[in-house]
């Protein structure tokens, strides 16, 4: 499937502010048979545009607006080909990715809530069947609940309310996957819905590796595995490592941001 995303970022400021730096993981990957055919970066006021690739494989664009303002538009437009299902030739973790794909983080805790409810559902001895096991009982035991939790919600937090969106869903199952020695990784990204028109939304979903089979792509908020419906942005441990936008700025000002995302067929 071809696909157009546009996603907007509006910083406002209550009283100006000399200078602003941001980071943003917005360009969709080339990985796991998806293909980025274009990519472009607006920010008004006018910024110079840098890249580079972070330890996860993620290109990631940064830019340092030095002009004094009170409004900061950041619009990133691209194409994205999306494959019917997720791609993956990797057969073997290196030492390192399996470390970092294993280790507790602070939104998905080595918990005794994540224990007890990651124990409830492993299949003993089959490593491919438990992660499809954790999907279906992450997808069972949350509700989605917009505005139920904040970004700072973690993964036992979710557990214990129920509900939540889907950067809870995805950290529930990450952290229940890794107690059970399954590595496993955020994906942040979007999701196309055409019962909403072109609307669409920001998403995250899961990354699971199971030896001999490699990374298996899961989305426990539908509880089904990545489609052609869904575009890649970024890969890290938790959703710290890929934020769609992270930055700083000098001034006495409040910030306020607002974000518009839109996901057309073309």
């Amino acid at each position: 499937m071809r696909l157009r995303i546009t996603h907007t970022t509006t910083f406002r400021y209550d009283v100006p502010v000399s200078e602003a730096y941001m980071e943003m993981w917005l360009t969709p990957l080339d990985a796991g048979g998806q293909r980025c055919e274009a990519f472009r970066l607006t920010t008004d006021p006018g910024g110079d545009v840098r890249s580079y690739v972070d330890r996860f494989g993620n290109r990631i664009r940064h830019f340092d607006t030095l002009n004094p303002h009170d409004r900061l538009l950041v619009s990133a437009r691209s194409e994205v080909s999306t494959p019917e299902a997720f791609i993956d030739r990797e057969r073997e973790l290196s030492l390192l990715d399996r470390f970092d794909y294993l280790q507790p983080t602070p939104y998905a805790p080595d918990s005794e809530a994540v224990r007890a409810f990651a124990r409830g559902v492993a299949v003993p001895g089959d490593a491919l069947a438990t992660a499809r096991a954790v999907l279906k009982a992450t997808h069972e035991a949350l509700t989605y609940a917009p505005g139920s939790t904040h970004v700072k919600t973690t993964a036992d937090e979710a557990l214990g309310a129920g509900k939540g969106v889907c950067q809870d869903f995805t950290h529930v199952m990450i952290a229940a996957c890794r107690v059970l020695g399954l590595p496993a990784r955020y994906v942040s990204g979007y999701v196309f819905e055409p019962q909403r028109g072109s609307g669409a939304a920001s998403h995250a979903w899961t990354d699971v590796f199971v030896a001999g089979h490699g990374w298996l792509s899961l989305d426990p908020t539908h509880g089904a595995e990545q489609t052609d419906h869904h575009v890649r942005l970024a890969t890290g441990r938790d959703y710290s490592d890929v934020p769609p936008t992270r930055g700083v700025y000098k001034g006495a000002g409040k910030e306020e941001m607002a974000v518009e995302v839109s996901v057309e067929r073309i």
